[in-house]
C-alpha cells in the first residue's frame, strides 16, 4: 500500500506553507522519496534546495481528469515514491477523486483561511463540505482578527463531528475556551435546549463532556430504537440540516431509560436527563450517555429540523 496524504483548501488558504513546513520538519525526513502532486498554483512555490533535501519530487496536476488511476501509475512507475502528498485544488469536487486502488489515505487535512471562510462558507458551501467531511484535522489560519471563533467551530462540527480543529494567528495555536458562548448557563439546576441550544448542546459534548457530566438536561426529542441496542436504551434526538436540504443526520445520543418498551420509534418526547461519561459498545469507546431522569409524551415542535445554517 502506498500512503498518500491530502491537504485541502481553496486558493490562497495557506496549503503550500502548511506543506512546506510539514516537510522541512525532522520526523518527515525519512528514508524514500516523496511525490508532491500540486493541483493549483498559488503565491508561494516551494522551494527548490527543500523539495532536494527532502527527496520530493513535484509534479503538477493541471487539469482534474489528469488526477485518475492511469494517469497516476505512470507517475508511480516513473519516480517510484515512498508516500504521495497532494495538494489538492478546493475547486474540484474532491467526491471525484479516485485513486489507485493500492493508495491508502493514511491522513486528510483542510486548512482554511479564517478571514475569508464565511464567504466560502455561504457561496460555496457544498464544495466545502465534500473537502471537511473526511478530513481528521482542519487548521483554520489568519485567526487574529475573527470575533467568534466558536461559530466556526459549530459550522464545521455540524458537517464533520470527528474532526479536530486548530485556530491559529500570528502568535500561533490558539487555544480558546468557548463556555461563555453557550446559549445556556451551566449552573442552571436543569439545562433547558431550545432548537438552537439542542444543536450546540450536541456538538459541544463531543469535545467538552466534561462541562455536561452530572449536569440534567431537559429537550423535545424524537424517538430512534435502534434494533441492534441493548435492552434499556434508546436514542432522542433531532434531524439537523448540517449543510443543504439534502444533507441530513440525526444527532443524538443513547439514553438508558427502564421503560423504552412504552415507546415507539419517531414519537416525540420531553426528555429530563442527567448526563454520564461511560463505555458504550455503539460508540467504540466512551462517550455521553443519558440517564433519563422523565420521558413524557409530547407534540412536535413547530420546527421539527433544527438547522447549522
Amino acid at each position: 500500500m502506498k500512503p498518500v496524504y491530502i491537504i485541502n483548501g481553496f486558493l490562497e488558504s495557506g496549503k503550500t506553507e502548511f506543506i512546506t513546513f510539514t516537510l522541512d520538519q525532522p520526523y518527515f525526513q525519512v528514508r524514500g522519496r516523496t511525490l508532491l502532486l500540486v493541483c493549483e498554483e498559488g503565491e508561494n512555490e516551494y522551494d527548490e534546495a527543500l523539495l532536494k533535501r527532502s527527496r520530493t519530487e513535484l509534479v503538477m496536476i493541471e487539469d482534474e481528469e489528469e488526477l485518475a488511476p492511469p494517469h497516476l501509475l505512470e507517475l508511480e512507475k516513473k519516480y517510484k515514491p515512498e508516500r504521495i502528498i497532494i495538494e489538492y485544488n478546493g475547486m474540484w469536487n474532491f467526491k471525484n477523486l479516485k485513486l489507485p486502488f493500492h493508495w491508502k489515505v493514511e491522513q486528510q487535512i483542510t486548512i482554511i483561511d479564517a478571514s475569508t471562510f464565511p464567504l466560502y462558507f455561504t457561496n460555496m458551501r457544498s464544495l466545502l463540505a465534500e473537502m471537511l467531511r473526511k478530513s481528521e484535522m482542519i487548521i483554520f489560519n489568519r485567526c487574529d482578527e475573527v470575533e467568534d471563533l466558536s461559530l466556526y467551530r459549530r459550522n464545521i462540527k455540524a458537517i464533520n463531528q470527528q474532526a479536530e480543529i486548530v485556530f491559529e494567528g500570528a502568535q500561533g495555536e490558539i487555544n480558546q475556551i468557548f463556555e461563555e458562548d453557550l446559549p445556556y448557563s451551566l449552573e442552571d439546576d436543569v439545562i433547558e435546549l431550545d432548537n438552537e441550544g439542542y444543536g450546540i448542546w450536541y456538538l459541544d459534548s463531543l469535545d467538552n463532556l466534561e462541562r455536561y457530566v452530572g449536569k440534567t438536561v431537559r429537550f423535545t426529542a424524537m424517538v430512534l430504537k435502534p434494533g441492534d441496542f441493548p435492552e434499556g436504551y434508546f436514542v432522542p434526538g433531532r434531524m439537523a440540516m448540517t449543510c443543504c436540504a439534502d444533507d441530513m443526520a440525526f444527532l443524538g445520543f443513547a439514553c438508558e431509560y427502564e421503560e423504552c418498551g412504552a415507546l415507539s420509534d419517531r414519537e416525540w418526547v420531553k426528555v429530563t436527563a442527567s448526563v454520564a461519561k461511560e463505555y458504550f459498545a455503539d460508540y467504540g469507546g466512551e462517550g455521553p450517555v443519558l440517564k433519563a431522569v422523565s420521558v413524557e409524551k409530547t407534540r412536535a415542535p413547530k420546527e421539527e429540523i433544527i438547522s447549522f445554517m
